[in-house]
């Protein structure tokens, strides 16, 4: 928790703090179409004795008919919203009257490198657990893995194995591994984004449909040979898709993985520890996963670069985006 402030993850959320008669209040929109985990969250935190009035939920379909107001209003001293870049580029526009201070964790687009000298299981392992965790719907998930092309054919058959093992259903079932996608909408968007990518050229080598059965399913899905205009290229997948691209060089695979306006994550997989530190500094994102499909921990700072937001969650960096500093010049 930021201070005396709480914000959601994944799906949007506000957070503002203002003041009223010198004391501070926390104002909290959970995520419109997940909000109970917030909920429960500001529940616990009553429990523990936050003081009334000092903590409020607001719940909404209208979001920016009940955030606008409270932004504009000037009592609002800080913004803190994790969620879509569209949707934070609103909000800054919104902030900028003010000139209300603000942190986003937005948008990523995070490319997953795979080096000829990698340890295929330990990347192969490393992304089952960061594409398949929630169906592929984090800002942090690879969206384009990137493989070098000497080993790019074994990497396939391991993801396939793999990728073919998922049973999709409601997780009260027995046996049941992938769940769905949140709704309808984005079930349409992971499927115009395969369409695109194979209209294009690329080769569907698994899955790309959706499973005979009710929900909001999209098939675990594996690309290969992913041109460079595909939608999924600058756009987040969001969903259970891994797209293959074959590279031939480091400089090249570098270039290619910072050609976006995003820059929150980035994965990479080598033993060389040369080719690690280089590749790592030369990436333009805020976390670097090396060797391994997670970055994100209480006592790191996480956030992004470009257009996957601004400042940083977690450790005393996440607690300086709450503070401000005052220098007091005492004349003795």
């Amino acid at each position: 928790m930021k201070r005396s402030s709480v914000a959601t993850c994944c799906g949007g959320g506000d957070v503002q703090r203002g003041h009223r008669r010198g004391r501070a209040v926390q104002v909290i929109k959970p995520a419109t179409e997940t909000p109970l985990v917030l909920l429960a969250f500001v529940q616990a935190l009553m429990d523990a004795g936050v003081p009334a009035g000092a903590l409020n939920a607001v719940t909404t379909s209208s979001p920016n008919d009940v955030m606008e107001p409270l932004i504009r209003s000037g009592l609002a001293r800080k913004l803190s919203f994790t969620g879509s870049t569209a949707v934070g580029v609103k909000l800054l526009e919104q902030d900028a009257e003010q000139v209300l201070s603000t942190s986003l964790e937005l948008g990523g687009n995070a490319p997953f490198i795979v080096f000829d000298d990698a340890d295929l299981q330990v990347a192969i392992d490393a992304l089952m657990m960061n594409k398949m965790w929630n169906a592929g719907q984090t800002c942090t998930s690879a969206n384009r893995i990137f493989v070098h092309s000497t080993i790019i054919d074994r990497f396939q058959e391991m993801l396939v194995e793999r990728m073919s093992g998922y049973v999709q259903g409601n997780w009260a079932e027995d046996g049941v591994n992938l769940g769905p996608l949140i709704n309808a909408r984005q079930v349409a968007n992971v499927a115009a984004i395969v369409d695109d990518a194979v209209a294009k050229g690329a080769k569907l080598v698994v899955g790309g449909g959706h499973p005979d059965r009710p929900g909001y399913f999209h098939q675990p899905t594996v690309l290969r040979d992913v041109p460079a205009d595909a939608l999924l290229n600058t756009e987040e997948i969001f969903g259970p898709v891994a797209p293959l691209i074959p590279f031939e060089d480091e400089s090249d695979v570098v270039r290619r993985a910072n050609d976006t306006d995003y820059g929150l994550v980035a994965y990479v997989f080598t033993q060389n520890l040369h080719r690690a530190v280089r590749v790592c500094e030369a990436l333009e994102t805020g976390n670097v996963g090396l060797n391994r499909g997670t970055v994100a921990y209480a006592a790191a700072p996480f956030g992004g670069v470009k257009k996957s937001g601004l400042g940083r969650e977690g450790s005393w960096e996440g607690l300086d985006e709450f503070l401000e500093t005052k220098f007091v010049a005492l004349q003795m």
